[in-house]
């Protein structure tokens, strides 16, 4: 998709550079296909509780072109109409016990519901249970599926597209950097693969430097003009919100640099109560964080990977904004994933050692208790923590913005329950077969 759009502003390096890319997309690939989902799983509507609701107490539901409506997959929506439905029937909304918040023959009669038998009204009254019950259950999906997205990419998925789209190289930075964040991470005993690659590279580094003008040799072959005028300037707000690194950050404003550690700090308290839900619903192994048989290693996950992209931003933003002395008082740690028990094992037989980033986790209080003010971890916590178990603090990000590391390109893989295939339709025959997936394999 880039490359239409770039082809004629590249020089001959950085148009080898994106055509290396470009020629493993599904355009130019053997297969034109892929197994892999293109979007994060999106939250299941209630329209089918919400149409039965609506059916049963003769409420006509809105003709909506807008999917999100029609579809009742926004929380918002569901409440609005559980509020209409709910007096209907005489009900609280949140009152859903069928011995004490039923109303008997009596208490219908004084509602004004006496012309409905018991069996129909409590056939109504169970399916208003059942909407709200969803509602709750699309309240956790929809929360999950924003934390998911902010643990990939920020606040990509914000960018309004006046600020997308103001400077072309900006666009094309932040749309390809956000997909690279975006991939599902491989079942590996190895890091995973870091987003900002040769290909990011070279489209950031024509965001900081400016267009250089073009070759006459290079005018001549492709009929390309050079750019007139000067270019628009880059998009640093926009690109912050996906990669506020330091050198980004250097280019906002003190304004907009307070009004972005506002954002990660109001997100941080939110990931902190969902963190502190979740590890007292469940029995983690802190000393290993080896997920075990029933733990919601799913939520935690999620959780986590938001709460540390969170924090790696707010700490950026500390340094950035010369407010780093609040590390003094306050500086919660990262917060360690689940790890399957294989790819532990796996690691242990190839040499592998306890990574030293769980000892750091499992010495420091927990992060929530940090920011409810039950627990101190300040940054002399943290770096006697990390000397500890053998760790540079600073460059391991515990205590300051990571290090800027480019990788090479790598074509995106392929993956069946995070194994590395061959081909996306060997992929689909082997997820459907449960193949990598832990379970048992139907007889061939």
């Amino acid at each position: 998709m880039l490359l239409p759009l770039l082809e004629q502003h590249l020089t001959p390096p950085e148009l080898a550079t994106l055509k290396r890319a470009a020629g493993n997309s599904l355009r130019r690939n053997a297969w034109h296909y892929t197994s892999m989902m293109e979007d994060f799983a999106r939250p299941a509507g209630a329209n089918k509780q919400a149409a039965k609701a609506a059916e049963l107490l003769e409420y006509p539901l809105p003709a909506a072109s807008d999917a999100s409506i029609a579809d009742y997959a926004d929380p918002e929506q569901v409440r609005l109409l559980l509020q209409e439905l709910s007096p209907r029937l005489a009900k609280n909304m949140g009152h859903n016990n069928y011995l004490t918040d039923r109303l008997d023959r009596k208490a219908r009669q004084a509602a004004g519901l006496g012309d409905l038998s018991r069996r129909q009204y409590n056939k109504r009254f169970r399916a208003l249970r059942h909407l709200e019950e969803k509602l709750q259950q699309l309240v956790f999906t929809s929360q999950q599926h924003q934390l998911q997205m902010v643990s990939k990419h920020g606040f990509a998925h914000e960018i309004a597209y006046e600020d997308f789209s103001r400077d072309l190289f900006s666009a094309a930075f932040i749309a390809y950097y956000t997909a690279r964040c975006n991939l599902r991470s491989e079942f590996t005993n190895q890091s995973q693969e870091r987003p900002f690659n040769t290909v990011a590279d070279m489209l950031f580094r024509r965001c900081r430097d400016g267009q250089p003008p073009v070759s006459a040799l290079r005018r001549w072959v492709t009929g390309a003009l050079p750019p007139t005028g000067s270019s628009p300037a880059p998009a640093w707000w926009a690109i912050a919100q996906v990669y506020p690194a330091p050198q980004v950050l250097a280019q906002l404003s003190d304004e907009q640099k307070g009004e972005l550690l506002g954002r990660w700090t109001a997100l941080l308290q939110e990931l902190a109560d969902v963190l502190r839900h979740t590890w007292a619903a469940n029995t983690f192994r802190r000393d290993s964080m080896v997920v075990k048989r029933g733990d919601d290693s799913s939520t935690w996950n999620i959780t986590a990977g938001a709460w540390n992209k969170a924090r790696d931003n707010w700490i950026n933003l500390l340094y950035a904004l010369g407010m780093e002395f609040v590390l003094e008082d306050l500086c919660p740690g990262k917060v360690l994933r689940l790890m399957a028990a294989d790819v532990v094992a796996w690691h242990q037989q190839t040499g592998g050692q306890l990574d030293p980033n769980t000892l750091v986790w499992a010495d420091l209080p927990l992060p929530w208790e940090v920011l409810n003010g039950t627990a101190t971890c300040t940054r002399e916590t943290v770096a006697a923590a990390c000397a500890r178990a053998g760790l540079n603090a600073a460059k391991s990000g515990w205590l300051a913005p990571r290090p800027h590391q480019v990788v090479p390109f790598r074509p995106t893989p392929e993956l069946v329950h995070g194994v590395s295939v061959s081909n996306p339709y060997l992929a689909l025959v082997l997820r459907k077969n449960k193949v990598f997936s832990g379970k048992l394999l139907p007889d061939f």
